[in-house]
């Protein structure tokens, strides 16, 4: 997915060369004194061309006369066939060159005496050539995902390379890895039943899969491990196959939590116990040795807890930076500049930061988003070009407030694109790390989280479901790349209009806009969809099609429709409506078919996942823990003797404004219905660009639709009003006037720049004064929690309007950063709902809530 450029056909063609014919295998030739993972990418090459093709190469240290094609492999520093193809000047290596985990792949011929072909993957360092081979491989057909997720080789018989191939790429962020965490019940139990623990057996698995997915970078489990001392072949592993290995935001010193369990003596309390923590610091840099490393330095409290109830102990922690630092030069016998190090501006560390901590300007600032994948601050102008550089934690999983979230994937890429995108403008591009949880199952996100960490230049916002379709197509094939595409793509961004941990029976309204019965639809639908195109699909691919596609897809819609089920038993139980007796059958069905699912889950491919889907996920528990059990809602039933209901009267038909709307108008036009005009942000009618500054469509983003934002993420402070400033304007007639309520809906984004007013938007009706409005001044937490449980924030402004009919509202971003997802103008007739009121748009006029609705003139 990292690269476009497509090198292989299977069959031959004009300018390309057979890499595997019925009369040729190819013989792969490695440097004996290159670096390890060069042999083992030599391996994985070989078993790979095994699995696609059923053909055997063989690896040997130099090609055999009779060799027609060879592939060779080699780093530029280590091997000698590639520097004397270099010096023969049939290579250009001259791009890798001091160059971080680039690789070339280039086809020569002749490139030696009696060889006709040869394909040459070089690499800047040991990784480069593992990225040039795993390339090779997925164009071949082999998925990165191929174990994790049971993704079938696609097989052939005959492969040829292009015979112009000289394909050359390098990263864009220089660490690019992921967190294993939160991993109980599911990854540990899994690993404790498949492997033993958490060993050099799983951790193989995992050191193949980052690099597949062209990643270098781990934080190891920690929940009940000790990465380094449970299992010693788990840090030797590493280093062979070339993972940076750190520890997490909370672990100094390449120390595992649970170690201090064990060697750890006195207080957690470095003020009291300083000596204790230095010598146990000192072993873990001993320990490190020379092997690729990341260095947590700073310290937070026992348990990843604040380290001090009170105040803000700056003083105290630059201290311990200091004496850290000391203790690691101390160790490798050079400037602990020389030596990689990150420092966690996590939750109450900000604080200290954006009250003046500094920290050596060699050391990484790794920023860090609010758990909910919102990001929390931006380097400041100076800090952009420390030595250091700075970097992004997030997150795909957590436990904690409001509400822990780790059962399945609830992560749209249109958010973590535009998160991840604002982090790269503002030069945060030396460490990427995400939070995983148990790996599985966040397949998809994790595939789109390290493809932009190796080049977001390459993914716009315009690509986000081009990307879903193509990754869709490596997994299933061409054929049905873009059918599964568009299900992937449209179920993780439903999943997060709320998450799944956070659903209830009351966020969807009953009665209000037909918006619980709609959502479940679209659930239906979806999975409808889904499994029309399973049915399609080899029967090889169904294990793999289920933990992808089917599940997540089949598991919400069941999970929508068990809350929507029991909000109807408890409004019918209400008025005593027999009704809800049935209603409180099927709702118990429901939640017996969600333990059904994961059993399922857990039972393919003879148990090969068992435990994967052991997270409780249905039920209140406490908003700072992870359910221990799932729980059943209460239904409630009505007495068998009950009277006969009275029919509810009929609904009122919405009046709307639709016939003032003059007959040949063009464009994106809206009306008001039931005192109500609601507006997709992307469906503006006009827009204008100035000052170098782009209106922007984010697809995918918004609880119902796209989003709208302004482009570069980096622009200064913009003047709402004036002439040439840019805006959208929304085009819309009205049977109301006087007063009227705008509420703007936007994307929990953050203030990112502690900007002392927050984030600003202005907006204005026909030719008011534009009013400048907060999205995110109010920064108490319980206002936090709200944003994120819903994923929205409503800010609201007043206006008034002399006149009934045609109207023009004007939009502006003061400041770059906020994404608006829609508007809705009340006119007193918005009722409660937590979508918003469906979009009254004249272009799109939706029969299903507003056909039959009656015409009001002024």
């Amino acid at each position: 997915m990292a690269c476009s450029q497509q090198i292989i056909s299977e069959k031959s063609l004009p300018g390309y060369f057979a890499l595997i014919d019925p009369q040729n295998v190819p013989v792969i030739c490695t440097d004996p004194g290159d670096k390890d993972l060069v042999q083992r990418a030599a391996g994985f090459l070989r078993r790979d061309l095994n699995a696609v093709t059923g053909r055997e190469a063989e690896i040997m240290k130099q090609p055999p006369a009779s060799a027609r094609t060879v592939v060779i492999l080699g780093t530029i520093d280590s091997s000698e066939t590639i520097q004397k193809l270099a010096a023969q000047k049939k290579i250009d290596i001259s791009k890798l060159k001091n160059q971080w985990d680039a690789y070339l792949i280039q086809a020569v011929e002749h490139p030696m005496e009696d060889v006709a072909n040869a394909l040459v993957i070089v690499g800047s360092n040991k990784r480069g050539v593992a990225y040039g081979v795993f390339e090779l491989s997925r164009q071949m057909g082999v998925s990165p995902w191929y174990w994790w997720a049971d993704v079938p080789v696609k097989k052939k018989s005959e492969i040829y390379i292009k015979s112009n191939t000289q394909l050359t790429d390098a990263p864009k962020v220089k660490y690019r890895g992921i967190f294993i965490n939160d991993e109980a019940p599911c990854l540990t139990g899994w690993s404790d039943e498949k492997f033993g623990g958490r060993n050099h057996k799983m951790y193989e698995k995992v050191f193949e899969l980052l690099l597949r997915l062209k990643g270098n970078y781990l934080w190891p489990a920690m929940w009940r491990d000790r990465f380094f001392e449970d299992d010693p072949l788990n840090a030797q592993l590493a280093d062979e196959y070339g993972i940076v290995m750190s520890t997490s935001h909370h672990e100094p010193m390449m120390r595992n939590a649970n170690e201090w369990k064990r060697h750890g003596k006195g207080e957690w309390d470095y003020e009291t116990n300083g000596q204790s923590f230095r010598d146990y610091w000192k072993k873990g840099i001993e320990r490190m040795g020379g092997r690729e490393s990341i260095v947590t330095v700073g310290m937070r409290g026992e348990r990843d807890r604040p380290m001090t109830k009170d105040g803000t102990p700056i003083e105290l922690l630059t201290r311990i930076i200091n004496d850290q630092r000391d203790i690691i030069a101390d160790v490798t016998g050079k400037p602990a500049s020389e030596t990689p190090q990150l420092w966690a501006i996590y939750k109450e560390v900000q604080d200290y930061y954006d009250k003046g901590m500094q920290v050596p300007d060699d050391i990484t600032l790794l920023f860090c988003d609010d758990n909910w994948g919102n990001i929390r601050r931006v380097p400041k102008a100076a800090e952009m070009s420390r030595p250091g550089g700075s970097g992004v934690y997030y997150h795909f999983d957590f436990v904690g407030g409001p509400r822990s979230y780790k059962w399945i994937n609830s992560n749209s890429i249109s958010r973590i694109w535009e998160q991840m995108h604002l982090a790269y403008e503002h030069n945060m591009r030396t460490i990427w790390i995400v939070n995983v949880g148990d790996i599985k199952p966040m397949e998809f996100p994790i595939s789109f989280f390290l493809d932009y960490a190796w080049n977001p230049e390459k993914i716009s916002a315009s690509d986000l479901p081009h990307y879903a379709v193509s990754w869709a197509a490596d997994q299933f094939g061409e054929n049905f790349g873009s059918q599964i595409g568009k299900i992937i793509f449209e179920y993780s961004s439903l999943n997060n209009r709320p998450k799944p941990e956070v659903l209830d029976v009351d966020i969807y309204s009953l009665h209000n806009y037909d918006e619980a019965q709609r959502v479940t639809r679209e659930y239906k639908n979806l999975l409808a969809a889904a499994r029309r195109a399973g049915a399609q699909l080899a029967p090889e691919y169904e294990a793999a099609y289920f933990e992808l596609v089917l599940h997540p897809v089949e598991a919400l819609a069941n999970l929508n429709e068990l809350y929507t089920t029991i909000a109807l038993n408890r409004d019918a139980a209400t008025r005593k409506d027999p009704a809800a007796n049935t209603l409180a059958d099927k709702a118990r069905e429901l939640f017996a078919n969600d333990e059904a699912l994961s059993d399922k889950y857990n039972s393919l491919l003879g148990g090969k996942w068992n435990h994967m889907m052991d997270q409780p996920h249905i039920g209140k528990g406490e908003a700072f823990r992870m359910l221990e059990k799932q729980q059943m809602p209460e239904v409630k039933y009505a007495p068998a003797d009950s009277p006969p209901i009275t029919a509810a009267p009929a609904a009122v038909l919405p009046s709307t404004s639709q016939k003032q709307i003059p007959g040949g108008a063009k464009g994106n036009i809206f009306y008001e219905a039931d005192a109500v005009v609601s507006m997709n942000a992307e469906n503006y009618s006009r827009a204008s660009n100035a000052n170098g500054i782009e209106w922007t469509i984010i697809p995918g983003i918004g609880r119902t639709g796209a989003g709208l934002t302004i482009f570069p993420v980096t622009a200064s402070v913009q003047s709402p009003g004036k002439k040439g400033s840019p805006c959208v304007e929304y085009e819309f007639y009205t049977y109301s006037k006087d007063d009227v309520t705008i509420h703007g809906y936007f994307c929990p984004t953050l203030n990112f720049r502690n900007a002392p007013k927050g984030l600003r938007y202005a907006i204005s009706i026909d030719d008011e004064v534009p009013q400048i409005i907060s999205i995110n001044q109010d920064g108490r937490r319980k206002t936090w929690e709200k944003w994120v449980a819903y994923n929205i924030i409503i800010p609201s402004s007043k206006h008034r309007i002399a006149t009934s009919g045609r109207h023009v509202m004007k939009f502006w971003l003061v400041d770059a950063g906020p994404v608006v997802q829609k508007f809705v103008l009340d006119f007193g007739g918005m009722k409660k709902s937590h979508l918003g009121p469906p979009e009254t748009l004249f272009k799109n006029f939706e029969p299903a809530f507003f056909e039959s609705a009656q015409e009001v003139l002024p």
